[in-house]
C-alpha cells in the first residue's frame, strides 16, 4: 500500500490489512510464520517555516501483530517469536532538511524519516518497525548446546565426536592455575 501526498492532501487514509507471508521481505533476520495484521491512520501535517515555505510531512500512527521466525543465536534453528507493537512515525521528503550550513539537530528530529517521490511505501515501514522490535538475542531453549564449531552438527539433536583439537599455546600460561586455585 502507497501513501500518497496528493491524495492524503485531500483527506487522511485509514488501513487495516491482513498482510500473507512474503508480502514483505524481510532478508535473513526474520520470516513470516503467519499472517500479519497491520491497522492505523496516514495524514499530511503541514509544517510552515516561513512566510512561503511549507512542507508536507506524512505522520503514520497504527499497530501491527503476527509471528515472526527468527534463527537461534547458538544452533540457527528457527524460533518463532509473536510480535505486536505500535508506531507513531512522521516522514518529510528527501532534500527538506538540507541546509546550506551544517546545525544541530534536536532529539525529536532524531526520529524523523524520509520519503521520496512524493509517496510512501507502507510496506517499508513495517518491515523496518519489525525488525526494529525483534529481541536482540533469541534461544530456541535456554539450555540450547549450538554447532559444532568443527563440524557444524547441531549438538542438541545429535552428539558430536569431534576431538577438542590442540589447544592454543597462548593459554598454556593459565593452564594450571585452576589446580593452584583448588589447593
Amino acid at each position: 500500500m502507497e501513501f500518497k501526498v496528493s491524495e492524503l492532501e485531500r483527506e487522511p487514509i485509514e488501513f487495516d490489512l491482513e498482510l500473507p507471508p512474503g508480502a514483505i521481505d524481510f532478508g535473513d533476520e526474520a520470516g513470516q510464520a503467519g499472517s500479519m495484521a497491520a491497522a492505523g491512520r496516514a495524514e499530511v501535517i503541514h509544517e510552515h517555516r516561513g512566510p512561503k515555505e511549507i512542507v508536507a510531512d506524512i505522520r503514520l500512527r497504527g499497530h501491527f501483530s503476527g509471528k515472526f521466525e527468527v534463527p537461534c543465536a547458538r544452533c540457527v534453528e528457527p524460533v518463532e517469536v509473536p510480535l505486536a507493537a505500535e508506531f507513531d512515525l512522521i516522514f518529510r521528503p528527501v532534500g527538506a532538511d538540507s541546509d546550506a550550513g551544517e546545525r544541530a539537530i534536536s532529539a525529536p528530529e532524531t526520529e524523523i524519516g524520509y520519503y521520496q517521490k512524493d509517496s510512501l511505501a507502507l510496506e517499508d515501514v513495517l518491515r523496518e518497525q519489525v525488525l526494529l522490535a525483534l529481541p536482540v538475542r533469541t534461544l530456541c531453549k535456554p539450555d540450547c548446546k549450538g554447532l559444532c564449531p568443527r563440524c557444524g552438527a547441531n549438538r542438541n539433536s545429535q552428539p558430536c565426536n569431534c576431538d577438542e583439537g590442540p589447544n592454543d599455546p597462548r593459554w598454556e600460561a593459565l593452564a594450571g592455575l585452576r589446580g593452584r586455585i583448588k589447593s
